[in-house]
Formats: C-alpha cells, sequence, structure tokens
C-alpha cells in the first residue's frame, strides 16, 4: 500500500559555497608578463560558465604564453567534506589532467598546484583582476616561470 503522506525526493543541491565563485561567471581578456621580461609577453581570454545543475563551473582557457599558445579546458567542484574548490585541467601541453586547488573569499582568490601558488584581486566592481602566479619554493624551473597578470570582464 502506498504512502500518500510521502513527499516526491528532490534532486540533489549545489553546495552554497559554490556561489562564491560567481564572481568569476563571463569572458575574461588577459594581458601580463613574466617577471624577467620588461614588455607583455603574455595575453589570453578565458570563460568561466556553471555547468548545468550548478554543481561545477567551467573554464575555457586560451593563452599566449611568451610564444607557448596554451589551450585547456578546466572543472572546478567543491567537497563539502575538506570544505575545499577542486579542479582537473586538461591542457594540450600535458597528457594528464592536473589538479588544482581554488579559493576565492571576498575579492581574493588564490589558486595552487603542487609547484605553484596565484594571489590575486578582484576590484571592488568584479569587473578585473591582478595578481601574480609564483612557484613553491624548491620547485622553480622549466615551466614554472613566475608572471603577473590581469584581467578584464568583457561587457
Amino acid at each position: 500500500m502506498a504512502d500518500n503522506n510521502s513527499q516526491p525526493q528532490q534532486p540533489p543541491q549545489p553546495e552554497p559555497a559554490l556561489k562564491r565563485l560567481d564572481k568569476l561567471v563571463g569572458s575574461w581578456t588577459m594581458k601580463g608578463r613574466t617577471l624577467d621580461s620588461e614588455a607583455d609577453n603574455i595575453s589570453g581570454r578565458t570563460t568561466f560558465e556553471w555547468l548545468p545543475g550548478g554543481f561545477f563551473l567551467q573554464q575555457r582557457f586560451e593563452m599566449n604564453f611568451a610564444g607557448f599558445e596554451i589551450r585547456s579546458l578546466e572543472l572546478i567542484g567543491y567537497d563539502p567534506e575538506t570544505e575545499a574548490f577542486s579542479s582537473l585541467v586538461y591542457s594540450n601541453m600535458w597528457g594528464a589532467p592536473l589538479p588544482y586547488q581554488w579559493d576565492l573569499q571576498d575579492d581574493v582568490l588564490k589558486i595552487s598546484t603542487e609547484a605553484s601558488k596565484f594571489e590575486g584581486r578582484l576590484s571592488e566592481d568584479g569587473n578585473t583582476f591582478s595578481g601574480g602566479w609564483r612557484p613553491i619554493p624548491g620547485m622553480e624551473g622549466p615551466g614554472n616561470v613566475p608572471y603577473d597578470i590581469s584581467g578584464t570582464r568583457l561587457k
């Protein structure tokens, strides 16, 4: 006999912490330079959008990094047990997905890998950012070059 008082099962909902990443949604142009350069030698574009359901933020990334063309797809999610945003990056520069960790508190954005860290700040209106990638001490070397970068949201 069916229970007529039972409620229909609701689909799972995204973790509320994911809303912190809403500030990134949209398309951005970027420019910057490696610390050994006197002129900008980095340019690119990135787009962030929520996948249907709102559980994952997708980033599509294109960059000319001092003559190297980089293309990637990244999926960022949230683990409530560790209270951390983690992602995997699939790139034309490496044959395996690369793990990243993200955090966005107020207007401070932090991203890290096992070899380098980014710290940047979004402007008060949320339409620009600036910051820099730095190797973790002991991880310096080819393929892990320190650089500064800024971005502007496309309207």
